[in-house]
């Protein structure tokens, strides 16, 4: 649930949803559930690679991220930046990044020289050989060496 923001300034926000390289269907999936929980948007961005949401609650824009990880499969990071200070109190914003990937779930793809079937998307991908049937977990970071089939 959303806090009461009674008494914020129309530009207020705690946190960033950034979208990096992802497909139209990611990007409606997005505003679709930040309009269905509550999320005020305070400021849209667009980019020539993705799109930022200012976003008025780091918890539940750390939620969405998570969410667009396990539905969609790609790389997400949260950092937080110092803001200022309030009753003595550090005060942070979040920004979430989440960059899409361009194969999914079912796909064949070829990762240094051997060729695999995507079996599992989720905080790792999980590829299987496509010999040996031999499993094996691969974190995002890693992808750049994959190849779609």
């Amino acid at each position: 649930m959303v806090r009461d923001l009674t008494g914020k300034h129309p530009g207020y926000y705690e946190a960033i949803l950034q979208l990096r390289d992802v497909s139209p269907e990611i990007t409606e999936f997005a505003k679709e559930e930040i309009k269905r929980i509550g999320l005020r948007i305070a400021k849209t961005v667009k980019l020539k690679n993705g799109v930022d949401y200012y976003l008025t609650d780091t918890a539940l824009t750390r939620s969405l991220g998570r969410q667009l990880q396990e539905k969609f499969g790609g790389e997400l990071k949260f950092t937080a930046s110092l803001y200022g200070q309030k009753d003595g109190q550090d005060i942070y914003r979040t920004t979430v990044l989440f960059r899409g990937i361009h194969f999914k779930k079912g796909d064949n793809i070829e990762y240094k020289g051997e060729k695999y079937t995507v079996k599992f998307l989720g905080k790792e991908m999980m590829l299987q050989h496509e010999k040996t049937g031999k499993k094996m977990h691969l974190k995002y970071k890693e992808m750049k060496g994959i190849k779609l089939l």
